[in-house]
């Protein structure tokens, strides 16, 4: 079958969701937005799974076999210093990592689907999520809700400024690393400098295990290019004279595999425990594991890599390393088999090389009818299921 973009389409929605971001789960424009263009296309679609997201349903009543696809939506707080005709004209935020695109990309997608419903045997959910860049994860709010139940197997997209435009990329198994903030909080008692033994000072015990988890970290032997410690936030004290009553201390924990991101908060809640009895004070640690590492099935990343194969040809598969770079798509993939796959945007001819996450980002918007035919290949050629047998044999968590 051949299949045919309608690249202006999609072009013209990401234009327009670029001018107007929105962030984490407010997206009232972005959603209407959606709303709108599946209303035009004849696609059913609800709300009931949270705020902010919009599920979309290509051949509702066909229950036989559901495959998933999920777009991000939401932006950065960031103010974008693009000058071209459709920048933002949101002060403070900007769509600076490219889920304008992946939502644009996603409505193209359910266009070409709709025209063929009729012809495909399987069911397709159409998942457009808030909230992926926001400290609360859209992507858990939607598994936690349900919108996984009848779905056998999901994929997503996000674009690449690291790889070239016309390219697509797959990284089986771990690809992106979760992402745990803790809060250490130290509690002791104030005093005068000159009177330290009336006091309890949380400076000193929070000194203490800051070196004390350093050290305990680095002990696990864990692989440096897999991992990351790192707190960021120390304050404590109010005045050079007074001993401190409080101190907190703030960072995170990126780890390509779980059970490296779970060692390091066994190790953060032993140390605290016994810096706590060592020094009299009362230590309180909080987290918030605001995603998983992102692990893409290797059985189902192959039947990717053959969608992008009949897409662009062999030649046009890019390498993709791991990143520890996090991403709340894991949240599907902790319940069934995922991929995330990349669509290469870079383009050096127009001076299209920036990463995202900057005030200047901008992508090849050449490359997006690349993806969306991707998943739409995808979707043909595994149409009638996937053996889940093969499926479960490739999970090598």
């Amino acid at each position: 079958m051949m299949i045919q973009i309608d690249k202006d389409y999609v072009v013209a929605l990401r234009r327009q969701l670029h001018q107007y971001p929105e962030t984490d789960f407010d997206l009232p424009k972005t959603v209407a937005l959606v709303k709108g263009e599946l209303e035009k296309l004849g696609i059913p679609y609800t709300e009931k799974y949270g705020k902010g997201s919009v599920i979309g349903y290509i051949n509702p009543d066909k229950d036989t076999f559901t495959i998933g696809i999920r777009a991000d939506m939401d932006a950065l707080k960031i103010q974008e210093k693009n000058t071209f005709e459709y920048a933002s004209k949101i002060d403070g935020k900007m769509h600076a990592c490219g889920h304008d695109a992946h939502t644009a990309t996603l409505l193209g997608v359910a266009k070409f689907l709709k025209s063929i419903e009729a012809d495909l045997a399987c069911r397709v959910k159409l998942i457009f999520q808030p909230s992926e860049e926001g400290v609360e994860s859209g992507s858990r709010m939607l598994v936690d809700a349900g919108v996984l139940q009848d779905v056998d197997v999901i994929i997503g997209a996000h674009i690449e400024n690291t790889i070239d435009s016309g390219k697509l990329a797959v990284c089986p198994g771990f690809s992106q690393a979760s992402s745990r903030t803790f809060t250490i909080e130290v509690f002791g008692k104030s005093a005068h400098a000159a009177a330290p033994e009336t006091g309890i000072d949380s400076m000193a015990a929070a000194v203490k295990l800051y070196s004390r988890l350093k050290e305990r970290v680095e002990a696990l032997g864990a692989d440096k290019k897999k991992y990351i410690y790192h707190v960021g936030k120390f304050h404590s004290g109010t005045a050079q004279n007074i001993i401190s009553d409080y101190t907190c201390l703030v960072g995170t924990v990126r780890a390509l595999d779980n059970k490296i991101d779970l060692a390091i908060a066994s190790v953060i809640d032993e140390q605290a425990v016994a810096v706590e009895k060592e020094t009299g004070t009362d230590i309180k640690v909080t987290y918030n594991l605001k995603a998983t590492s992102v692990y893409n099935n290797p059985y189902l990343a192959s039947l990717v890599v053959d969608a992008i194969k009949d897409t662009v040809g062999e030649e046009n598969v890019a390498p993709m390393p791991q990143k520890l770079g996090s991403e709340d798509f894991s949240a599907y993939g902790d319940k069934i088999p995922a991929v995330l796959f990349r669509i290469g945007t870079k383009n050096e001819a127009k001076g299209l090389v920036n990463i995202p996450h900057n005030d200047d980002f901008e992508l090849d918007e050449d490359a997006l009818p690349f993806g969306a035919s991707t998943f739409i290949q995808f979707v043909l050629n595994n149409q009638y299921g996937i053996d889940k047998q093969k499926l479960l044999d490739a999970d090598e968590r």
